[in-house]
């Protein structure tokens, strides 16, 4: 009882400090947010599941992703920078139109035609990674909300988009191929209604916002400008490498975590997994929310601990693999090794759920507004490649060397951190204001 009357005191000092028209916007946004990532979300047990299900190998299917996330490295940037110059809505809904193409392709078991699904789904993941955070960032700042109003915006669409949205989706994914036997394509279909649904409430509700510069700045000269941002700014750099990183083992995490589990042909239940796993990202999500309103905690140190977190977790596959723990039997459960990896993945999971909204708060920081987009796109470059080269190489190594692999990126990205930790502090002290100097 006294929790309860805690949490409702919580909920309404929030009502007090933030302003009804604050709340709606924020509301208004999360309620689109959510069917964006439901879109993206209902994909993501069933993709690896419906090209097994057409008859590929593993290496084929490993040629589709690569597709996919080339498609994201060589396009990425350039509608970033197209975003700036003409507009976030415009590119949020040409995120909806290139997404449901990219599921409307999935009805053919076509080679060709699956590859140019990759090839629409490709872009529609750089847009939104990118477009959405940037427009909410230039509309909360030009409607004169406080900055650290946005911290708990980044933290609720996490938790929402990143948690809750993914857990019912796993779970109504699982429900129409398992229980109403529709086929591994139905959760594509569903995923098309509510990526439409989202794109009438953009296109009737969203007001457009540009980067600062956009009137003035073409689209090479916003790429330009993007690229001079990184060149000369360390922290600009050290956040994009560190998002490099972690974006690529995500990634690539989200293609192995189905052969890790069942390497043997077990009979796995894909919705039922994806969705513990999306618990566990929302629960990383909730303490993202609590520490990031400690003043005492920087976002800058205690991600280290997160980038170590989660390469020890991805560490695990390694271990049982050495020591020989994935031996299962095709049809039968999960073995022993199964599960061991997939309580650490559950854990990365997590980590992924604290990386997420506190990412977006040090981009928030760092990156400059008037070429958002094309910046956080151009941090996405290296995360394709990383990926591209891990998936094409999936067939010839085993799968510990690719989680292997995985756990020393994030390693380097807890170095890159706490790098930019230690220049933000320099910075921050570099200039003292005349009434500190003196007591």
């Amino acid at each position: 009882m006294c929790a309860m009357m805690e949490m409702q005191k919580m909920g309404n000092k929030e009502k007090v400090s933030m302003p009804q028209n604050f709340m709606a916007f924020r509301n208004s946004y999360l309620f689109v947010y959510s069917l964006m990532m439901a879109g993206d979300w209902l994909q993501g047990p069933y993709v690896y599941a419906l090209y097994q299900h057409y008859g590929y190998s593993t290496g084929d299917i490993g040629k589709l992703f690569i597709a996919g996330f080339g498609s994201s490295m060589i396009f990425g940037t350039v509608v970033g920078s197209m975003a700036d110059k003409y507009g976030r809505k415009n590119a949020a809904l040409t995120y909806v139109v290139t997404y449901i193409a990219s599921c409307i392709t999935k009805h053919w078991s076509d080679y060709g035609v699956l590859m140019l699904g990759r090839f629409f789904g490709g872009i529609a993941t750089s847009l939104l990674f990118t477009a959405f955070e940037s427009w909410l960032v230039a509309e909360h700042f030009k409607r004169g909300y406080e900055a650290e109003w946005l911290d708990k915006t980044f933290a609720k669409a996490i938790f929402l988009g990143n948690g809750l949205v993914s857990i019912v989706s796993g779970l109504l994914a699982n429900y129409m191929v398992t229980d109403m036997s529709l086929g591994p394509v139905a959760p594509f279909d569903a995923a098309a209604v509510f990526l439409a649904i989202g794109g009438v409430v953009i296109m009737f509700s969203w007001t457009e916002n540009k980067g600062d510069n956009s009137d003035n700045t073409s689209v090479q000269q916003g790429m330009k400008q993007a690229y001079e941002a990184i060149k000369n700014d360390k922290k600009v750099f050290y956040l994009g490498a560190m998002q490099s990183l972690f974006e690529a083992s995500m990634y690539s995490f989200v293609f192995l975590w189905t052969p890790a589990l069942g390497p043997n042909g077990e009979d796995i239940p894909h919705g039922m997994i994806f969705a513990t796993m999306m618990v566990a990202c929302m629960v990383g999500s909730s303490v993202a929310s609590r520490i990031m309103s400690r003043s005492d905690m920087k976002v800058e140190r205690y991600m280290q601990l997160v980038f170590l977190a989660s390469a020890a977790s991805l560490a695990v596959p390694v271990l049982v693999g050495n020591m020989g723990m994935s031996e299962g039997e095709r049809g039968g459960s999960m073995s022993f090794g199964g599960k061991i990896q997939m309580l650490a993945f559950l854990v990365f999971e997590a980590m992924v759920g604290i990386f997420w909204p506190s990412m977006m708060k040090m981009r928030s920081q760092y990156v400059p507004e008037e070429v958002r987009s094309t910046v956080m796109n151009f941090f996405r470059i290296p995360l394709n490649l990383f990926v591209c080269l891990i998936l094409y190489n999936v067939a010839l190594f085993p799968l510990s060397a690719m989680f292997a692999m995985c756990s020393i990126f994030l390693v380097c990205a807890a170095f890159l951190q706490k790098k930019l930790e230690t220049l933000s502090n320099v910075q921050s002290h570099k200039y003292v204001p005349m009434e500190q100097t003196f007591p």
